[in-house]
Protein backbone atom coordinates (compact mmCIF):
# COMPACT_ATOMS: atom_id res chain seq x y z
CA UNK A 1 0.00 0.00 0.00
CA UNK A 2 3.20 2.29 0.68
CA UNK A 3 4.72 1.64 -2.34
CA UNK A 4 1.45 2.40 -4.26
CA UNK A 5 1.35 5.55 -2.47
CA UNK A 6 4.73 6.58 -3.42
CA UNK A 7 3.47 5.93 -7.34
CA UNK A 8 0.76 8.67 -6.70
CA UNK A 9 2.88 10.85 -5.59
CA UNK A 10 5.01 10.32 -8.61
CA UNK A 11 1.56 10.90 -11.21
CA UNK A 12 1.10 13.77 -9.14
CA UNK A 13 4.33 15.34 -10.08
CA UNK A 14 4.17 14.40 -13.69
CA UNK A 15 0.53 15.69 -14.16
CA UNK A 16 0.16 19.10 -11.67
CA UNK A 17 4.07 19.57 -12.00
CA UNK A 18 4.34 20.02 -8.27
CA UNK A 19 7.81 18.84 -6.82
CA UNK A 20 7.60 15.05 -5.18
CA UNK A 21 9.88 15.97 -2.75
CA UNK A 22 7.82 19.48 -1.80
CA UNK A 23 4.73 17.68 -1.25
CA UNK A 24 6.20 14.91 0.52
CA UNK A 25 7.22 17.59 3.19
CA UNK A 26 3.59 18.71 3.34
CA UNK A 27 2.16 15.33 3.74
CA UNK A 28 4.76 14.84 6.41
CA UNK A 29 3.55 18.30 7.84
CA UNK A 30 -0.14 17.29 7.65
CA UNK A 31 -0.05 14.10 9.68
CA UNK A 32 2.15 15.97 12.48
CA UNK A 33 -0.76 18.44 12.87
CA UNK A 34 -3.38 15.59 12.74
CA UNK A 35 -1.23 14.07 15.40
CA UNK A 36 -0.98 16.67 17.84
CA UNK A 37 -4.83 17.74 17.48
CA UNK A 38 -6.03 13.84 17.90
CA UNK A 39 -3.55 13.67 21.28
CA UNK A 40 -2.61 17.50 22.57
CA UNK A 41 0.01 19.78 21.21
CA UNK A 42 1.91 19.10 24.12
CA UNK A 43 2.93 16.23 21.91
CA UNK A 44 5.90 16.97 19.99
CA UNK A 45 6.37 14.69 17.36
CA UNK A 46 8.56 14.05 14.26
CA UNK A 47 7.11 12.47 11.14
CA UNK A 48 9.50 11.07 8.46
CA UNK A 49 8.40 8.94 4.86
CA UNK A 50 10.59 7.01 3.30
CA UNK A 51 11.13 8.42 -0.12
CA UNK A 52 11.66 4.79 -1.85
CA UNK A 53 8.98 2.23 -0.16
CA UNK A 54 6.52 4.83 1.52
CA UNK A 55 6.98 3.57 5.18
CA UNK A 56 5.84 6.17 8.03
CA UNK A 57 7.81 6.25 10.69
CA UNK A 58 6.28 8.79 14.07
CA UNK A 59 9.16 10.20 16.21
CA UNK A 60 8.54 11.51 19.83
CA UNK A 61 11.23 14.11 20.53
CA UNK A 62 12.24 15.26 24.13
CA UNK A 63 14.57 17.64 25.77
CA UNK A 64 17.41 15.74 27.73
CA UNK A 65 17.60 17.67 31.06
CA UNK A 66 18.66 16.49 34.44
CA UNK A 67 15.53 16.75 36.56
CA UNK A 68 13.02 16.39 34.16
CA UNK A 69 9.77 18.80 35.01
CA UNK A 70 7.47 17.59 31.99
CA UNK A 71 7.18 14.34 31.22
CA UNK A 72 5.54 14.26 27.66
CA UNK A 73 8.39 17.07 26.55
CA UNK A 74 11.86 15.99 28.79
CA UNK A 75 13.82 13.44 29.70
CA UNK A 76 15.87 12.42 32.40
CA UNK A 77 19.78 12.06 31.24
CA UNK A 78 19.93 8.85 32.76
CA UNK A 79 17.00 7.69 31.01
CA UNK A 80 18.44 8.62 27.59
CA UNK A 81 21.92 7.39 28.33
CA UNK A 82 20.06 3.86 28.82
CA UNK A 83 19.08 4.08 25.21
CA UNK A 84 22.41 5.52 23.65
CA UNK A 85 25.29 6.24 25.99
CA UNK A 86 26.52 9.71 23.84
CA UNK A 87 23.07 11.80 24.80
CA UNK A 88 24.42 14.63 26.84
CA UNK A 89 22.06 17.74 28.54
CA UNK A 90 20.66 19.95 26.10
CA UNK A 91 20.16 17.21 23.14
CA UNK A 92 16.80 15.77 21.63
CA UNK A 93 16.17 12.48 22.35
CA UNK A 94 14.04 10.79 19.08
CA UNK A 95 12.05 7.83 20.17
CA UNK A 96 9.82 6.02 17.35
CA UNK A 97 6.44 5.51 18.86
CA UNK A 98 3.50 3.50 17.18
CA UNK A 99 0.09 5.02 18.68
CA UNK A 100 -2.42 2.93 18.91
CA UNK A 101 -5.59 5.23 18.39
CA UNK A 102 -4.12 7.16 15.24
CA UNK A 103 -7.08 5.51 13.33
CA UNK A 104 -9.91 6.81 10.94
CA UNK A 105 -9.66 10.06 12.70
CA UNK A 106 -6.39 10.99 12.36
CA UNK A 107 -6.16 9.70 9.15
CA UNK A 108 -9.26 11.38 7.89
CA UNK A 109 -7.52 15.10 9.52
CA UNK A 110 -4.32 13.73 7.46
CA UNK A 111 -6.45 13.30 4.20
CA UNK A 112 -7.81 17.04 4.54
CA UNK A 113 -4.33 18.61 5.18
CA UNK A 114 -2.55 16.51 2.81
CA UNK A 115 -5.24 17.28 0.15
CA UNK A 116 -5.32 21.54 1.05
CA UNK A 117 -1.25 21.13 0.94
CA UNK A 118 -1.68 19.81 -2.33
CA UNK A 119 -3.90 22.65 -3.81
CA UNK A 120 -1.87 25.07 -2.32
CA UNK A 121 1.36 23.49 -3.47
CA UNK A 122 -0.71 23.25 -7.13
CA UNK A 123 -1.34 27.12 -7.16
CA UNK A 124 2.56 28.14 -5.84
CA UNK A 125 3.66 26.28 -9.13
CA UNK A 126 0.53 28.13 -11.40
CA UNK A 127 1.71 31.50 -9.24
CA UNK A 128 5.57 31.28 -10.01
CA UNK A 129 4.81 30.11 -13.62
CA UNK A 130 2.63 33.12 -14.59
CA UNK A 131 5.59 35.22 -12.71
CA UNK A 132 7.95 34.39 -14.86
CA UNK A 133 5.67 35.06 -18.14
CA UNK A 134 5.30 38.99 -16.65
CA UNK A 135 5.71 41.33 -19.32
CA UNK A 136 5.23 38.95 -21.80
CA UNK A 137 2.13 38.61 -24.41
CA UNK A 138 -0.20 35.72 -23.65
CA UNK A 139 -2.79 34.29 -26.92
CA UNK A 140 -5.84 33.69 -25.38
CA UNK A 141 -9.52 33.10 -25.63
CA UNK A 142 -11.91 35.46 -24.09
CA UNK A 143 -14.19 33.25 -22.45
CA UNK A 144 -16.89 36.22 -21.11
CA UNK A 145 -17.74 39.99 -21.40
CA UNK A 146 -19.49 40.99 -17.75
CA UNK A 147 -19.93 44.73 -15.86
CA UNK A 148 -17.12 45.74 -18.50
CA UNK A 149 -14.80 43.45 -17.81
CA UNK A 150 -13.05 40.87 -20.43
CA UNK A 151 -12.34 37.61 -18.82
CA UNK A 152 -9.17 35.62 -21.24
CA UNK A 153 -8.47 32.17 -20.99
CA UNK A 154 -4.52 32.03 -21.11
CA UNK A 155 -3.32 28.39 -20.16
CA UNK A 156 -4.72 27.11 -16.76
CA UNK A 157 -5.75 30.74 -15.28
CA UNK A 158 -8.68 32.94 -16.43
CA UNK A 159 -6.92 36.59 -16.52
CA UNK A 160 -8.81 39.61 -16.10
CA UNK A 161 -8.79 42.70 -18.21
CA UNK A 162 -9.77 45.88 -16.43
CA UNK A 163 -11.95 48.64 -18.06
CA UNK A 164 -8.67 50.88 -17.93
CA UNK A 165 -6.97 48.18 -20.05
CA UNK A 166 -8.90 47.78 -22.86
CA UNK A 167 -8.50 49.46 -25.86
CA UNK A 168 -10.82 52.58 -27.02
CA UNK A 169 -13.00 51.33 -29.87
CA UNK A 170 -12.26 47.41 -29.65
CA UNK A 171 -15.36 45.30 -29.61
CA UNK A 172 -15.10 42.02 -27.46
CA UNK A 173 -16.51 39.10 -28.06
CA UNK A 174 -16.87 35.76 -26.38
CA UNK A 175 -14.74 33.15 -28.17
CA UNK A 176 -12.65 35.78 -29.70
CA UNK A 177 -8.86 34.64 -29.90
CA UNK A 178 -6.47 37.37 -28.75
CA UNK A 179 -2.96 38.68 -28.01
CA UNK A 180 -2.74 40.72 -23.79
CA UNK A 181 0.27 41.75 -21.95
CA UNK A 182 0.64 40.17 -19.17
CA UNK A 183 0.64 43.32 -16.53
CA UNK A 184 0.50 41.75 -12.97
CA UNK A 185 0.18 38.41 -11.27
CA UNK A 186 -0.40 38.38 -7.37
CA UNK A 187 -1.13 35.95 -4.95
CA UNK A 188 -5.28 35.69 -3.38
CA UNK A 189 -7.06 33.45 -1.25
CA UNK A 190 -8.55 31.73 -4.73
CA UNK A 191 -5.17 31.09 -6.19
CA UNK A 192 -3.05 33.36 -8.12
CA UNK A 193 -4.61 36.19 -10.29
CA UNK A 194 -3.55 37.90 -13.28
CA UNK A 195 -5.05 41.06 -15.10
CA UNK A 196 -3.62 41.59 -18.70
CA UNK A 197 -3.66 44.60 -20.89
CA UNK A 198 -4.49 45.44 -24.64
CA UNK A 199 -2.94 49.31 -23.71
CA UNK A 200 0.32 48.65 -22.48
CA UNK A 201 2.94 49.99 -24.64
CA UNK A 202 4.85 46.87 -23.63
CA UNK A 203 2.43 44.84 -25.66
CA UNK A 204 3.75 46.54 -29.40
CA UNK A 205 7.44 45.76 -27.86
CA UNK A 206 6.95 42.49 -27.79
CA UNK A 207 4.63 42.04 -31.14
CA UNK A 208 7.95 43.83 -32.62
CA UNK A 209 10.53 40.84 -31.30
CA UNK A 210 8.26 38.52 -32.42
CA UNK A 211 7.32 40.05 -35.68
CA UNK A 212 11.54 41.83 -36.28
CA UNK A 213 14.29 38.69 -36.24
CA UNK A 214 16.83 41.53 -35.58
CA UNK A 215 15.35 43.05 -32.84
CA UNK A 216 14.61 39.51 -31.02
CA UNK A 217 18.71 38.86 -31.87
CA UNK A 218 19.65 42.41 -30.12
CA UNK A 219 21.25 43.86 -33.59
CA UNK A 220 18.47 46.50 -33.67
CA UNK A 221 17.60 47.97 -30.46
CA UNK A 222 13.93 49.57 -29.08
CA UNK A 223 15.25 52.77 -27.50
CA UNK A 224 11.46 54.09 -26.52
CA UNK A 225 7.77 53.93 -27.14
CA UNK A 226 5.08 56.14 -26.64
CA UNK A 227 1.99 54.84 -27.15
CA UNK A 228 -2.10 56.20 -26.99
CA UNK A 229 -3.80 53.34 -27.76
CA UNK A 230 -6.27 52.59 -30.58
CA UNK A 231 -4.83 56.14 -32.34
CA UNK A 232 -1.12 56.24 -32.60
CA UNK A 233 2.66 54.99 -31.19
CA UNK A 234 5.53 56.14 -31.71
CA UNK A 235 8.58 53.56 -31.74
CA UNK A 236 12.14 55.08 -31.67
CA UNK A 237 14.42 52.11 -32.91
CA UNK A 238 18.70 52.46 -32.93
CA UNK A 239 21.11 49.48 -34.73
CA UNK A 240 23.99 47.91 -33.49
CA UNK A 241 25.21 47.48 -36.68
CA UNK A 242 26.42 50.19 -38.77
CA UNK A 243 25.24 48.28 -41.75
CA UNK A 244 21.21 47.87 -40.81
CA UNK A 245 19.04 50.41 -41.56
CA UNK A 246 17.02 49.73 -37.76
CA UNK A 247 13.91 51.59 -39.97
CA UNK A 248 13.84 49.42 -42.81
CA UNK A 249 13.83 46.32 -40.62
CA UNK A 250 11.28 47.15 -38.58
CA UNK A 251 8.94 48.59 -41.32
CA UNK A 252 9.76 45.07 -43.58
CA UNK A 253 9.25 44.61 -47.41
CA UNK A 254 6.53 46.59 -48.95
CA UNK A 255 5.53 47.11 -44.69
CA UNK A 256 4.80 43.67 -43.65
CA UNK A 257 6.17 43.24 -40.54
CA UNK A 258 4.70 46.37 -39.18
CA UNK A 259 1.36 45.64 -40.92
CA UNK A 260 1.05 42.52 -39.32
CA UNK A 261 1.26 44.27 -35.96
CA UNK A 262 -1.05 47.32 -36.74
CA UNK A 263 -3.52 44.16 -38.10
CA UNK A 264 -3.18 42.76 -34.37
CA UNK A 265 -4.03 46.48 -32.49
CA UNK A 266 -7.17 47.01 -35.10
CA UNK A 267 -5.66 49.48 -37.53
CA UNK A 268 -3.66 51.61 -34.75
CA UNK A 269 -1.59 53.83 -36.79
CA UNK A 270 2.43 53.20 -36.04
CA UNK A 271 5.45 55.40 -36.82
CA UNK A 272 8.99 54.24 -36.80
CA UNK A 273 11.26 56.68 -36.11
CA UNK A 274 15.34 56.63 -36.17
CA UNK A 275 17.04 57.27 -32.59
CA UNK A 276 19.96 59.53 -32.94
CA UNK A 277 22.63 60.67 -30.56
CA UNK A 278 22.09 64.50 -32.04
CA UNK A 279 19.29 66.07 -30.09
CA UNK A 280 18.15 68.29 -33.36
CA UNK A 281 18.18 65.12 -35.46
CA UNK A 282 16.15 63.14 -32.91
CA UNK A 283 13.70 65.95 -32.21
CA UNK A 284 13.11 66.23 -35.73
CA UNK A 285 12.72 62.66 -36.29
CA UNK A 286 10.02 62.20 -33.64
CA UNK A 287 8.03 64.79 -35.23
CA UNK A 288 7.11 62.45 -37.94
CA UNK A 289 5.60 62.55 -40.79
CA UNK A 290 5.92 66.37 -40.42
CA UNK A 291 8.53 67.73 -41.88
CA UNK A 292 10.82 70.26 -39.41
CA UNK A 293 13.03 73.05 -40.98
CA UNK A 294 15.64 73.65 -37.79
CA UNK A 295 14.93 72.35 -34.22
CA UNK A 296 16.52 74.48 -31.50
CA UNK A 297 17.39 72.74 -28.52
CA UNK A 298 17.73 74.28 -24.69
CA UNK A 299 19.79 71.72 -23.35
CA UNK A 300 19.63 72.78 -19.68
CA UNK A 301 16.10 72.83 -19.61
CA UNK A 302 15.23 69.86 -21.90
CA UNK A 303 12.57 72.36 -24.14
CA UNK A 304 13.05 72.84 -27.65
CA UNK A 305 11.72 74.58 -30.42
CA UNK A 306 11.16 73.24 -33.63
CA UNK A 307 10.39 75.09 -36.77
CA UNK A 308 8.35 74.29 -39.41
CA UNK A 309 6.57 75.79 -43.14
CA UNK A 310 3.40 76.73 -42.50
CA UNK A 311 1.64 74.49 -44.39
CA UNK A 312 3.06 71.86 -42.22
CA UNK A 313 2.16 73.23 -38.70
CA UNK A 314 -1.23 71.25 -38.44
CA UNK A 315 0.44 68.35 -39.38
CA UNK A 316 3.37 68.62 -36.79
CA UNK A 317 0.80 69.41 -33.77
CA UNK A 318 -1.17 66.54 -34.87
CA UNK A 319 -5.04 66.09 -34.08
CA UNK A 320 -5.83 67.40 -30.95
CA UNK A 321 -2.01 67.87 -30.54
CA UNK A 322 -1.55 63.94 -30.85
CA UNK A 323 1.85 64.09 -32.88
CA UNK A 324 3.54 66.58 -30.63
CA UNK A 325 2.28 65.13 -27.31
CA UNK A 326 3.63 61.18 -28.59
CA UNK A 327 6.85 63.36 -29.67
CA UNK A 328 7.57 64.60 -25.89
CA UNK A 329 6.57 61.75 -24.46
CA UNK A 330 9.11 59.40 -26.71
CA UNK A 331 11.99 61.43 -26.61
CA UNK A 332 11.45 63.03 -22.72
CA UNK A 333 11.99 66.64 -24.05
CA UNK A 334 8.89 69.39 -24.31
CA UNK A 335 8.55 70.54 -27.76
CA UNK A 336 7.42 73.79 -28.83
CA UNK A 337 5.82 73.93 -32.78
CA UNK A 338 6.42 76.81 -34.54
CA UNK A 339 5.54 78.40 -37.85
CA UNK A 340 8.31 79.99 -39.43
CA UNK A 341 6.45 83.10 -39.88
CA UNK A 342 5.40 82.64 -36.47
CA UNK A 343 8.49 82.28 -35.49
CA UNK A 344 10.19 85.33 -36.98
CA UNK A 345 7.88 87.66 -35.84
CA UNK A 346 8.31 86.63 -32.71
CA UNK A 347 11.90 86.56 -32.62
CA UNK A 348 12.18 90.64 -34.05
CA UNK A 349 9.92 91.82 -31.00
CA UNK A 350 11.80 90.14 -28.39
CA UNK A 351 14.37 91.40 -30.10
CA UNK A 352 13.09 95.17 -29.78
CA UNK A 353 11.67 94.91 -26.45
CA UNK A 354 15.51 93.45 -24.88
CA UNK A 355 17.10 97.05 -26.92
CA UNK A 356 17.19 100.43 -25.76
CA UNK A 357 14.00 102.50 -26.82
CA UNK A 358 16.53 105.28 -28.21
CA UNK A 359 18.61 102.85 -29.51
CA UNK A 360 15.47 101.23 -31.46
CA UNK A 361 14.81 105.46 -32.87
CA UNK A 362 18.52 105.54 -34.18
CA UNK A 363 17.88 101.84 -35.63
CA UNK A 364 15.22 102.95 -37.20
CA UNK A 365 16.43 106.47 -38.34
CA UNK A 366 19.10 105.14 -39.93
CA UNK A 367 17.40 102.56 -42.05
CA UNK A 368 15.05 105.38 -43.07
CA UNK A 369 18.28 107.19 -44.16
CA UNK A 370 19.46 103.80 -45.88
CA UNK A 371 16.04 103.86 -48.16
CA UNK A 372 16.30 107.26 -49.25
CA UNK A 373 19.88 107.45 -49.78
CA UNK A 374 18.69 104.61 -51.95
CA UNK A 375 16.18 105.85 -53.85
CA UNK A 376 18.30 109.25 -54.65
CA UNK A 377 21.00 106.48 -56.05
CA UNK A 378 18.45 104.79 -58.37
CA UNK A 379 16.94 107.99 -59.39
CA UNK A 380 18.32 109.20 -63.46
CA UNK A 381 18.18 112.44 -64.98
CA UNK A 382 16.70 112.84 -68.79
CA UNK A 383 19.51 112.84 -71.47
CA UNK A 384 18.88 116.61 -71.96
CA UNK A 385 19.78 117.27 -68.35
CA UNK A 386 22.50 114.95 -68.20
CA UNK A 387 25.91 116.53 -67.93
CA UNK A 388 24.80 120.16 -66.57
CA UNK A 389 26.29 121.52 -63.50
CA UNK A 390 23.83 121.90 -60.77
CA UNK A 391 23.43 125.33 -60.60
CA UNK A 392 23.95 126.31 -64.23
CA UNK A 393 21.32 128.25 -65.71
CA UNK A 394 19.20 126.72 -68.48
CA UNK A 395 17.60 129.43 -71.41
CA UNK A 396 14.84 127.89 -72.40
CA UNK A 397 13.56 129.00 -75.60
CA UNK A 398 10.10 131.15 -74.95
CA UNK A 399 11.41 132.77 -71.43
CA UNK A 400 8.80 135.69 -71.85
CA UNK A 401 5.62 135.24 -70.73
CA UNK A 402 3.14 135.61 -73.03
CA UNK A 403 0.95 138.89 -72.84
CA UNK A 404 -2.38 138.14 -71.10
CA UNK A 405 -4.92 138.73 -73.64
CA UNK A 406 -7.15 142.15 -73.75
CA UNK A 407 -11.06 141.68 -72.31
CA UNK A 408 -13.24 143.51 -74.63
CA UNK A 409 -15.21 146.31 -73.12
Amino acid sequence: MNAEFIRALDVIQEEKSIDKEELIQSIEAAISTAYKKNYGNAHNVEITIDRVNGDIQVFALKEIVEVPENDQNQISLDKAREIDINYNIGDIFRKEVRPRDFGRIAAQNAKQLIIQRIKEAERNVIYNDYLERQDEVLTGIIKRVEKGMVYVEVGKLEAVMLPSEQTPGEVYEVNQRIKVYLLMVKKTTKGPQVNVSRTHPGLVKRLFESEVPEIFDGIVDIISISREAGSRTKVAVKANDPSIDPVGACVGQKGVRVQNIINELKGEKIDVIKWSENVEEYLSNALSPAKVVQVIPNQDEKTAVAIVDDYQLSLAIGKEGQNVRLAAKLTGWKIDIKSKIDYVNKYQTEKKSADNPDDILAELKEELEQEERQSADDFELPEELDGLDDFEEIELADSEPEAEPELES
